[in-house]
């Protein structure tokens, strides 16, 4: 049972157990919150990492929805395609209480973390100065990660993040 103010899960039973049928309802959800219209993260518009595009879908989706260190070999997870209709809830609702947002160096850019600890569920948005990319967002199954990413939190919530 998810927090009241995010949408339901999206669940492959939903889709007569189809992959292919419930990839599509899930880049339904995706493209409405992504592509057709924009979210914003503490007034700035979000954009897309577009490439590598795979069957005409954006390297944001892929990365919402996939998981692997490899980026042609990544495979589909379940857990990501659930809550594909969380990130752009969480995104827009930055100051709820009961997000943890920090952020960190990745190369020249900021990494914004905002971390629904109660979910066990981390968005990842890479703040490029001008614009920002929703980057990757994934739920956080094992106590040992979300007990990292807590301590992630306690480190850097301090750094002077503001936008």
């Amino acid at each position: 049972m998810s927090s009241a103010w995010l949408p339901d899960l999206v669940l492959l039973k939903d889709h007569d157990n189809e992959r292919d049928r419930y990839l599509e309802a899930v880049y339904a959800f995706f493209e409405q919150d992504f592509v057709l219209s924009k979210p914003v993260f503490r007034g700035t518009r979000l954009g897309l990492k577009r490439h590598p595009e795979r069957d005409g879908k954006s390297a944001t989706f892929w990365h919402m929805t996939t998981t692997g260190a490899i980026e042609d070999k990544r495979e589909l997870d379940h857990f990501r395609c659930e809550r594909i209709r969380w990130p752009r809830p969480i995104i827009e609702n930055d100051l709820h209480p009961s997000l943890k947002i920090w952020s960190e160096s990745k190369g020249k850019n900021q990494r914004i973390h905002i971390w629904y600890e109660a979910e066990g569920y981390l968005v990842v948005l890479d703040d490029r100065g001008d614009y920002i990319l929703p980057w990757t967002a994934f739920y956080v199954e094992r106590k040992h990660q979300r007990e990292k990413y807590n301590k992630r939190w306690e480190r850097n919530r301090d750094n002077g993040f503001r936008r």
